[in-house]
């Protein structure tokens, strides 16, 4: 063979070599482009697409029912405000309704004098860290369990009930419980006025008689030396995605998803970031059972726990929001961050729980209750999705908590009881529609 021949013989070579390369590069890629998912598309292949609120109300019917209630003087000892509002649909239908700090006690008729147009609560009225209400399946309330229903560990410390669920005694097990997320807080100086965050713990409720079996501590936060990286989990819990779609049989992926928060600058909110944990159904009051996000995978170390939103400025969470599922898409709602004064609810989307969420969307501002004191100086916040009474894919109803912002508690406390609705909860429904 000529030189000349071995030399054309070695160019094609090459270049069949380089097309082969090339023809691999292309085959690899479109199969990176086909397995990694993009934003539209959940891990899993469920659809995932963006969502935001197309349109709201106010829903007078159900905050007519925490008023109607709140003002019947026939009982001595039931509710009459709270806040914290969180429900949890029971087994017999009735629904359970969760609330922080309450007032007890009665409340007194508005008086035909000027100055007092509103229905007003006596400064010595019963005041507890925390109740819980019995709604009827057909939508009264009907009593006020004994309060406080979860007593105090200690006297320096209190615990807040938020997310619950009805779960398994244990896993696999035909007994359902009624599972409650606590958070506990300690009295603490400035700018703790709050209190300071010191555990999440899960409280255990028979069915149907409600009552408190057991209260476990599954992440003690106590050994975080700086309170604003402590997390408290538990202000929204949402069941795991479908796995089953191509059935269209209902089903999950075996996990509830417990989202927690900071409190960031506690005399600042909202500058909150979000955190994840996930458990296995039927161990949410199991220690061992809970894992941890921590911005690759999951861990059972809840000192790795990374957020899954917030940047400390334009993006974040107040330290109570909630997240629901509307077909393959979470949807995040809560204050919107940095807004002066607490008054506008936003929202975020997201294709996994883990994120990366979108947002914050344009937010709206709910109507608040209408006063006659010279300053008017509410604050909305505690925005929570009720889904058991809105079942409609697509539609929700959305409680937010109302209260007098000042940061001396005597002030507050004094005008929440010249007007009652002042610290009560109230309601919108939301329509969700497609995000730009």
């Amino acid at each position: 063979m000529s030189a000349k021949e071995r030399t054309e013989r070695t160019s094609a070579a090459e270049r069949h070599g380089t097309g082969f390369l090339l023809l691999l590069v292309l085959v690899i890629g479109a199969v990176l482009l086909t397995a990694l998912p993009g934003d539209d598309d959940r891990e899993g292949g469920a659809p995932c697409a963006p969502r935001k609120v197309g349109s709201w109300q106010a829903d007078e019917r159900t905050t007519g029912e925490f008023v109607r209630y709140g003002n019947d003087a026939s009982r001595a000892d039931d509710w009459t405000g709270g806040d914290g509002t969180h429900s949890v649909r029971l087994p017999d239908g009735r629904l359970l309704w969760l609330f922080s700090d309450t007032y007890l006690g009665q409340v007194h008729a508005p008086p035909n004098l000027s100055g007092q147009p509103h229905a007003w609560r006596d400064n010595t009225a019963p005041f507890v860290r925390n109740s819980a209400v019995v709604m009827s399946a057909g939508g009264s309330l009907e009593r006020t369990l004994p309060a406080p229903l979860f007593a105090n560990p200690s006297p320096q410390e209190w615990r807040w009930p938020v997310a619950a669920k009805v779960e398994p005694r244990s896993p696999g097990s035909d007994q359902k419980v009624v599972r409650v997320l606590l958070w506990t807080r300690a009295t603490a100086g400035e700018p703790w006025i709050y209190g300071m965050p010191t555990a999440t713990e899960v409280a255990t409720l028979s069915l149907p008689g409600l009552r408190v079996e057991s209260i476990v501590k599954v992440s003690d936060q106590t050994r975080v030396a700086d309170p604003e990286k402590r997390v408290l989990y538990g202000t929204t819990a949402v069941d795991g995605q479908d796995t089953d779609r191509g059935t269209g049989t209902e089903g999950g992926d075996g996990y509830t998803y417990v989202f927690g928060g900071n409190d960031g600058k506690a005399a600042a909110r909202p500058a909150s970031n979000a955190y994840l944990a996930r458990v296995p159904e039927g161990r949410l009051a199991d220690p061992d059972g809970w894992q941890y996000w921590n911005g690759k995978n999951w861990t059972g170390d809840g000192r790795k726990a990374r957020a899954v939103l917030g940047d400390g400025a334009a993006k974040g969470v107040g330290s109570a929001f909630t997240v629901v599922r509307d077909d393959g898409t979470w949807v995040l709602f809560t204050m919107a961050a940095g807004t002066e004064g607490l008054t506008t609810v936003t929202s975020y989307w997201a294709c996994s729980p883990t994120g990366p969420w979108h947002g914050p969307a344009k937010g709206f501002a709910p109507p608040m209750p209408q006063d006659g004191a010279p300053k008017q100086d509410t604050a909305v916040y505690n925005p929570q999705a009720h889904p058991a009474l809105e079942p409609n894919g697509g539609r929700l109803l959305l409680s937010y908590d109302v209260n007098w912002l000042d940061a001396t508690p005597q002030v507050a406390h004094d005008q929440v009881s010249r007007n009652v609705e002042l610290y009560r909860p109230r309601f919108v429904r939301l329509r969700l529609a497609p995000a730009d």
